[in-house]
C-alpha cells in the first residue's frame, strides 16, 4: 500500500499529525494499537494551564482540532491568573476524558484522505538514510513521509515498588523493535520517566473536608469558533486538599520500597511534575503539598488525585490515601504507576522536526522528550503541515520563539535539548507579553489560512474580529470626558480627583485600577467582551508591549543571518571545544538559532560572525 503520509501513534501528536496531513489533502495513514487508544488522555483529565493553556489557542488558530474538542467535551472552564498581568493569564478545562477520546475518534473515522489501520509498527522502511514506510505487522506499507508519535510506548516499563512489566500505559503492549530501529540508523534514544496517581471511588470521598473550586463565571473557551460552552450550573467543581504530616511520615518511612529509589527506574523524572516521594525529598522544608481532587468523566465514578503521582507499591499508596482529609475511608479503582520509556535526543531533529540523519522521518510529542497533551499536539500539528510542505516542494513552516508558545517549545527542543520531560513554562518565553490567550488569532490566523488549515468561514470570522477591534480603538479614542460627567463618580471610586482637563476613554484606560467594563457605563456605544478584553490589554500594556517588539526585531535580525548547510566548523579557529561539537551536531540555519544553542557563548557567535563575514 501507498500513502503520502504514514503516522504512527493515535495520541494528541498523532491526531493533529494525522488530521493535519489528510486536511492538506495528502492521502494519509494513522496506525495505533486500538481504535480506543485514540485521543486517550492516560494521565490528568484536563487541558491547558500556565503556557500550555496558550498553546491550544495557538493550535486552533493555526486550524488544528485540540481546542474545538477541549471545548466541547470540557466539564469545567477555567480562567486562571486574572488578578496578574495577561502574559501569564491562561485557560484550564476539566475534560471529560471518555467524551473527549470518543470526539477525536469519530474526527479520525470522519476525515476525508485520512485511513486508520489498528496494528503495531515494530520496524520503518528506511533505505539510503530516507524513510520509505513501516512494517505492520510484517506488511510492508510505503509512504513519502513518516512520522512517529509514539508518546510513552517505545520499550515502554510499567514500576511499581519493587516490580517492573514490559508495558505501555494502563498495561498495553509495548514495543522494542522501533527503537532498535532507530538506534541501528545512528539514531539516540535515552530513557525518560514520568507516572500517574490514584482513580479513587468518589463516593468514598468526604469532600466536604476539602475546599470546593468553581470553574470562571464568564464565558471562556479555546477555540475562536466556539459559540457555547457547558452553563456554569452544569459544570462540575474539583476540590483542594493538602498532604499531612501522617502522609509525610507513611512515605519517608517506605522511600525503599518506591521504584523512583529502590534502583528499578533507569530514567530521568519530570521536574516540573513529580512523584510525591520524589518531592518530599526535594523539598523536604515544606510541610504539606497541594492535591487537586478531580473528576475523570460525567460517566465515571472517579476521582484523579492531581499532585500524588507515584510508584510506591499498592498496599503502601492505600495507606498514604488514608491519611489524606476526605480519603481517610476511600476506595481506590486503579492503583498509581511510574512508566519509563524511550526517547530520541531532540537536538538531531531540525525546526521543521524532520529528523537530521533519516530525510522524511519527522518525530512529535513524548518522542522529543516532551511531557503534557498541549506539547505533543502542538509538535503532531507542526510536524504534519512541515512533511506536507516538503512534499509539495514548498518551503517549511518554523514559528519564532516571539511569534508563539510553539516556536519556543520546538526552539528550545532542537538548540538545547532536555535531558528530563520537557514542560512548557510561561518563564521559557522571553516575549511572553507578546504570546497572550487573547492574542493567538492575530499572531497565527494568517499563517493558519495561508498554510490552508484554516477554513475561510474562520478566517472571515477572525477578519470580523479585527475589524471589531479596530472600531472599538477609533470609538475610545474620539470619546472624551470632562469634570462634569457622570464618569467622575466611577474615578473616584479608584480614590482619582475630578478631571481636570478633557480625556478620551483610551486615555482613562491607561489609569492603573480603570478598565472597559467600569466605564462601560458611560459609554454611547456597545461592544463585545472579548474584543473589549483585547481592546483594553492593547492599550493598557502599549508600552511595555512595544518595547518586547523592538526587543523581538533585534532578535529576528540575528535570524536573517543565514548560515551555510556546507560549513566545516572544524576549520573556524579559536571556537571553544563545546561549541564546535554543539553547532556540528545541532547545524544551526541561522546566526540567531546557534547563540540558542546551549553551551555556545557571545564569544563563540562573534567568532562565527567573523568568519562568515571572511
Amino acid at each position: 500500500m501507498n500513502y503520502d503520509v504514514i503516522v504512527i501513534g493515535g495520541g494528541h501528536a498523532g491526531i493533529e499529525a494525522s488530521l493535519a496531513c489528510a486536511r492538506l489533502n495528502k492521502k494519509t495513514l494513522l496506525v495505533s494499537q486500538s481504535l480506543e487508544n485514540i485521543g486517550k488522555m492516560p494521565c490528568n483529565p484536563s487541558l491547558g494551564g500556565p503556557a500550555k493553556g496558550i498553546v491550544v489557542r495557538e493550535i486552533d488558530a493555526l486550524g488544528g482540532e485540540m481546542g474545538k474538542a477541549g471545548d466541547a467535551t470540557a466539564i469545567q472552564f477555567k480562567m486562571l491568573n486574572t488578578n496578574k498581568g495577561p502574559g501569564v493569564r491562561c485557560l484550564r478545562v476539566q475534560s471529560d476524558k471518555l467524551e473527549y477520546a470518543k470526539y477525536m475518534q469519530n474526527c479520525i473515522l470522519n476525515t476525508p484522505n485520512l485511513t486508520f489501520k489498528e496494528g503495531m509498527v515494530k520496524d520503518l522502511i528506511i533505505e539510503d538514510d530516507v524513510a520509505k514506510g513501516v512494517i505492520i505487522d510484517g506488511e510492508n506499507y510505503y509512504a513519502k513521509s513518516v512520522i512517529l508519535t509514539t508518546g510513552t510506548y517505545m520499550s515502554g516499563k510499567i514500576l511499581k515498588g519493587h516490580s517492573a512489566i514490559d508495558s505501555g500505559p494502563d498495561g498495553e503492549k509495548t514495543t522494542s523493535g522501533l527503537s532498535d530501529c532507530l538506534r541501528a540508523h545512528g539514531i539516540e534514544t535515552f530513557r525518560l520517566k514520568t507516572g500517574t496517581p490514584a482513580r479513587v471511588y468518589a463516593d468514598s470521598i468526604d469532600f466536604s473536608k476539602a475546599e470546593r473550586q468553581d470553574g470562571s463565571d464568564k464565558f471562556v473557551a479555546y477555540s475562536y469558533g466556539t459559540k457555547a460552552i457547558l452553563d456554569k450550573e452544569e459544570q462540575v467543581p474539583c476540590f483542594l486538599i493538602h498532604t499531612t504530616p501522617k502522609t509525610h511520615e507513611i512515605i519517608n518511612s517506605h522511600l525503599d520500597d518506591s521504584a523512583m529509589y529502590s534502583g528499578l527506574v533507569e530514567g530521568v523524572g519530570p521536574r516540573y511534575c513529580p512523584s510525591i516521594e520524589d518531592k518530599l525529598v526535594r523539598f523536604a522544608d515544606k510541610e504539606r503539598h497541594q492535591l487537586f481532587l478531580e473528576p475523570e468523566s460525567l460517566s465515571l465514578d472517579t476521582i484523579y488525585v492531581q499532585g500524588f503521582s507515584t510508584s510506591m507499591p499498592e498496599d503502601v499508596q492505600l495507606e498514604m490515601l488514608h491519611s489524606l482529609p476526605g480519603l481517610e475511608n476511600c476506595k481506590v479503582k486503579y492503583y498509581g504507576y511510574a512508566i519509563e520509556y524511550d526517547a530520541i535526543n531532540p537536538l538531531q531533529c531540525q525546526v521543521t522536526l524532520e529528523n537530521k540523519k533519516i530525510h522524511n522521518l519527522y518525530t512529535a510529542g513524548q518522542i522529543n522528550g516532551t511531557s503534557g497533551y498541549e506539547e505533543a499536539a502542538a509538535q503532531g500539528l507542526m510536524a504534519g503541515i512541515n512533511a506536507c510542505l516538503k512534499i509539495d516542494g514548498k518551503d517549511p513552516f518554523v514559528l519564532r520563539r516571539d511569534e508563539a508558545y510553539i516556536g519556543v517549545l520546538i526552539d528550545d527542543l532542537v538548540n538545547k535539548g532536555t535531558q528530563e520531560p520537557y514542560r512548557l513554562l510561561t518563564s521559557r518565553a522571553e516575549y511572553r507579553l507578546l504570546l497572550r490567550h487573547d492574542n493567538a488569532d492575530e499572531r497565527l490566523s494568517e499563517y493558519g489560512h495561508q498554510i490552508g488549515l484554516l477554513k475561510d468561514e474562520d478566517y472571515q470570522a477572525y477578519l470580523d474580529r479585527m475589524e471589531a477591534k479596530e472600531k472599538l480603538f477609533t470609538q475610545l479614542n474620539e470619546i472624551s470626558f470632562s469634570m462634569k460627567d457622570e464618569v467622575n463618580d466611577y474615578l473616584k471610586t479608584l480614590g482619582y480627583d475630578d478631571l481636570k482637563e478633557r480625556l478620551s476613554a483610551a486615555e482613562l484606560l491607561k489609569r492603573p485600577k480603570v478598565t472597559l467594563e467600569g466605564l462601560k457605563p458611560y459609554l454611547p456605544f456597545d461592544f463585545d467582551e472579548l474584543i473589549g478584553d483585547k481592546v483594553e490589554i492593547d492599550i493598557k500594556y502599549a508600552g511595555y508591549i512595544q518595547k518586547s517588539k523592538r526587543e523581538a526585531e533585534k532578535m529576528l535580525g540575528m535570524d536573517k543571518y543565514q548560515i551555510p548547510q556546507d560549513i566545516d566548523y572544524d576549520q573556524i579557529d579559536n571556537l571553544s571545544l563545546e561549541a564546535h561539537q554543539k553547532l556540528k551536531q545541532v547545524q544551526p540555519l541561522t546566526i540567531g538559532q546557534a547563540s540558542r544553542i546551549s553551551g555556545v557563548s557571545p564569544a563563540d557567535i562573534s567568532v562565527l560572525l567573523m568568519y562568515l563575514k571572511k
